[in-house]
């Protein structure tokens, strides 16, 4: 059984993730105004991913017999102006996420809670490939630049990998239904 406590853990990383959707969103509508189409589809899948990750801890918490406590989300933060910044930004706010977790991975130990330990591993290792992407993707603008043929490369990187990513999140969701 879910303890108290631990349901008001998972229901504030909720809140979280859909503030990281909320996030996300500002960050592809930025990058739409500035012209960058890949990006804006990157940043939109990356929305549709969070909003996932949310949902998936809502099924968890009914599942376990546990209420959903939506809370107000935030407003985003100003606009990051360059790419650079965008994924700066990025970067510093999936470490917060990582942190999150992992405190509420040490709260399920604590408390012997296996189940939600369990469940929460797929989310210590999302984590993991989330922060490594937006590493790659710093690593590649500070190489390449985030001006000129530089930004046009990586742009066009990032929409084919919004591809990707969406179809990846389709199927997921397909599967969560069937």
């Amino acid at each position: 059984m879910l303890t108290a406590t631990m349901a008001t853990k998972l229901n504030d990383q909720i809140n979280r993730e859909f503030f990281s959707a909320y996030l996300y969103l500002a960050l592809s509508t930025e990058a739409e105004e500035s012209n960058l189409r890949g990006t804006a589809s990157w940043f939109l899948a990356k929305h549709g991913e969070e909003m996932a990750h949310a949902m998936k801890m809502v099924r968890y918490l009914l599942d376990q017999g546990a209420s959903v406590k939506l809370e107000a989300i935030e407003a985003p933060p100003s606009k990051a102006g360059a790419i650079l910044a965008m994924f700066e930004r990025t970067l510093e706010h999936e470490r917060m996420v990582t942190a999150s977790i992992n405190d509420l991975v040490d709260h399920a130990l604590t408390a012997k809670d296996h189940a939600t330990n369990i469940f929460l591993h797929w989310f210590v290792t999302e984590q993991i490939e989330e922060e490594a992407t937006v590493n790659d993707i710093l690593g590649r603008l500070r190489l390449f630049g985030d001006k000129g043929e530089g930004l046009l490369m990586i742009d066009n990187e990032l929409g084919a990998a919004a591809k990707v990513m969406a179809q990846a999140l389709a199927q997921a969701s397909a599967a969560a239904t069937a």
